[in-house]
């Protein structure tokens, strides 16, 4: 790996049978640009935070990457021609939407632009979508468990005045969203599919297939349903939602979260969005989908923080189980990590042997709360984090400098050696 990137210099580009994941800082949300080793492409969320909340502006949040000259989704935009050299026309073939939050798909306000197709407003992935053609967008579905609109949930938020505003909030972006994929289903052909959990066949290469059957992409949850680890069966965590008014435990968006499995040869990276692990305070036990996540996937080699690493995430048994040896962490509020989180991932009680972690952009007060734990952990605390791996498992981590509109290299860690662990 050291011999093909180098500090300050251009990213040397992807080539046919090489697996590129960046996981993009733009200080705004959360993006992931997938090259798989044929050239099909997926774009794993597009964060876009509120930029008429103050808090975006404060020492809480990080600051817009590489600058504030652009919204958001152009950066993303940007980042993903830049990264598609290869492509006379850069194009998504998947657009993957694990939920809807903000920081993963944007959000509506009247400082978002209209769009030039009039139709809707862009913001995250409504803006992208302008900007990059989508042939396949992925997301957890509409009516699933329950519709947005289910009248059990609006009678519910009518009784809880303090939910009334986000709710008007999270609403106005969601009928943004449906008006994009209508427009791109009608003029762009846009396909449109929700994530099942179990299934291989919703995400996979479209270029040349035939020469890397040993590439899977694999939806291990959607909805608070989760793969069993055999076949495509699939277990329901969450609920009915009348049972879930009665009780007054409307599930958290985040436990709708869909998780990404990417297999490639003895390589395995795991992606599970913002599920929780740690059930807090008057939370229900089904609030816990890491444990039957990690039950099902077992061992991986580069493992992306659940929630940003907040405090409800990566229980022991999860952190035992998965056992990363790499782990990128996706930062932008100043709670992220919770600090015993960080216990629990550097913890060698929980698993021996040495892991890396590496940050999009450490903020520092979370530096300053948390100590010196935090410069011990991190190999690399700021910069776009590209996970590249070659045929037969070895890989290594790419650092990118984020301040940067071309993205020269910062620094090179690794060889890796894909080596999953057995049980202890």
């Amino acid at each position: 790996m050291n011999s093909i990137a180098l500090p300050q210099h251009p990213l040397p580009a992807w080539t046919p049978g090489t697996l590129d994941i960046h996981h993009i800082s733009t200080g705004m949300g959360v993006a992931t640009l997938f090259i798989f080793p044929d050239g099909t492409t997926m774009l794993l969320d597009a964060g876009e935070l509120d930029r008429s909340d103050p808090r975006t502006h404060s020492p809480r949040n990080t600051p817009p990457h590489p600058n504030p000259s652009r919204l958001t989704h152009e950066w993303i935009a940007h980042y993903v021609r830049l990264m598609l050299p290869h492509e006379p026309q850069p194009t998504l073939d998947y657009a993957l939407i694990t939920h809807f939050h903000d920081d993963h798909m944007g959000c509506i306000t009247d400082l978002a632009p209209l769009s030039p197709t009039g139709a809707y407003r862009q913001s995250g992935i409504t803006g992208v979508g302008d900007l990059l053609p989508i042939r396949t967008l992925i997301d957890r579905g509409h009516s699933y468990p329950f519709a947005l609109d289910d009248p059990f949930v609006t009678a519910w938020i009518a009784q809880h005045p303090h939910m009334l505003d986000p709710y008007r909030k999270f609403s106005k972006t969601m009928q943004n969203y449906f008006r994009f994929i209508e427009w791109q289903q009608a003029h762009n052909g846009m396909h449109v599919a929700q994530a099942q959990a179990g299934r291989t066949d919703q995400i996979v290469l479209r270029r040349q297939a035939e020469n890397y059957p040993d590439l899977q992409i694999r939806i291990v949850c959607a909805n608070g349903e989760v793969w069993t680890g055999q076949g495509n069966e699939k277990v329901g965590y969450i609920p009915p939602v009348e049972e879930l008014v009665h009780t007054g435990h409307l599930p958290d968006e985040n436990l709708f979260s869909i998780g990404v499995l990417v297999c490639y040869g003895p390589f395995r990276y795991w992606n599970g969005a913002d599920i929780p692990g740690i059930v807090e305070l008057d939370t229900p036990p089904w609030c816990d989908l890491e444990t039957p996540v990690a039950r099902a996937i077992g061992a991986v080699d580069v493992h992306v923080l659940n929630h940003h690493g907040y405090l409800n995430t990566h229980n022991e048994f999860y952190v035992r189980t998965l056992r990363p040896r790499v782990m990128v962490h996706q930062v932008w509020s100043a709670d992220q990590p919770g600090h015993s989180v960080l216990r629990r991932l550097t913890s060698t009680y929980l698993y021996p042997g040495p892991r890396d972690l590496f940050a999009t952009d450490m903020l520092e007060a979370t530096r300053i709360v948390i100590g010196d734990l935090i410069d011990r952990a991190y190999k690399s605390q700021h910069g776009h984090v590209l996970v590249r791996v070659e045929p037969g498992g070895r890989y290594g981590v790419i650092v990118l400098d984020d301040d940067e509109e071309n993205c020269p290299v910062k620094a090179v860690y690794g060889p890796y050696e894909a080596a999953i662990i057995q049980p202890l």
